[in-house]
């Protein structure tokens, strides 16, 4: 991906929830690198994820202890970090509108 928006994001939310720092570095990272031109090229990938509405995809973070919710644009290979936080959080929103 081209541009990530917005990494202060996830930065956030590493520095309340330490256990998952080097999992989401490592994300970031990987997805920074990554040419990923539909949610098939992601499964390839992140065989996990969830595939949702609106280019919207789910990635298990630590063993499914957390979960990012990603948009993604991929003709102009731009990912938009929708939600990040605990699996119970997660299961409070609708991750299709978020």
């Amino acid at each position: 991906m081209k541009r990530i928006i917005a990494k202060s994001t996830l930065r956030g939310f590493w520095e309340k929830h330490r256990d998952c720092e080097q999992y989401l570095k490592t994300w970031y990272q990987t997805a920074s690198n990554a040419e990923w031109k539909s949610p098939n090229d992601i499964k390839k990938m992140y065989a996990n994820a969830s595939i949702i509405a609106d280019n919207r995809v789910v990635f298990n973070i630590k063993g499914n202890d957390y979960r990012l919710v990603v948009k993604f644009n991929y003709s102009l290979q731009w990912a938009f970090i929708r939600f990040i936080g605990t699996h119970r959080e997660y299961d409070k929103i609708d991750s299709t509108t978020i």
